[in-house]
């Protein structure tokens, strides 16, 4: 979806290095997870909350839980491109979220993302825990502009 769609949504700009090219010089399918990370990592950032210091201070942690990738068209080596990111769905411990990998107004990958929140700390270390308030509340302002 173009993003004149998602006026509301949260974009990050990712330029393609050599780095993430194969030896064909298009970019290894596993990157777009790479450069979709990002995106989320820097939405919530966005949003007030950095990961470093939810891990730290809330013993906090959000996973990967589900995620559907459709590869529409290759990106290569300089090309400049823009990940489009959008609050779907939100649930007690998850959040659903659509992103879209862009060159220009072309639409070159769409991934489906379910986030699960983790405690990583104390007894219940390595198991899905509620989204605090705080959070749940930030993510619900920004699924209500990503669908206004």
């Amino acid at each position: 979806m173009p993003e004149e769609f998602l006026p509301s949504a949260s974009t990050f700009p990712v330029r393609v290095y050599y780095e993430d090219t194969d030896s064909g010089g298009i970019v290894y399918y596993a990157n777009y997870l790479r450069f979709a990370e990002r995106a989320r990592t820097e939405m919530l950032r966005q949003l007030g909350f950095g990961l470093g210091t939810l891990l730290e201070q809330d013993g906090l942690a959000f996973a990967v839980r589900r995620c559907q990738v459709e590869y529409l068209s290759p990106a290569v080596l300089d090309d400049a491109l823009t990940v489009v990111s959008s609050v779907t769905q939100l649930g007690a411990a998850s959040f659903d979220m659509d992103q879209i990998v862009m060159r220009d107004k072309d639409t070159i990958a769409e991934l489906t993302v379910r986030l699960a929140c983790m405690q990583m700390k104390g007894t219940r270390a390595g198991k899905p825990t509620r989204i605090p308030d705080k959070i749940r509340d930030a993510l619900a302002r920004e699924h209500a502009r990503s669908a206004a």
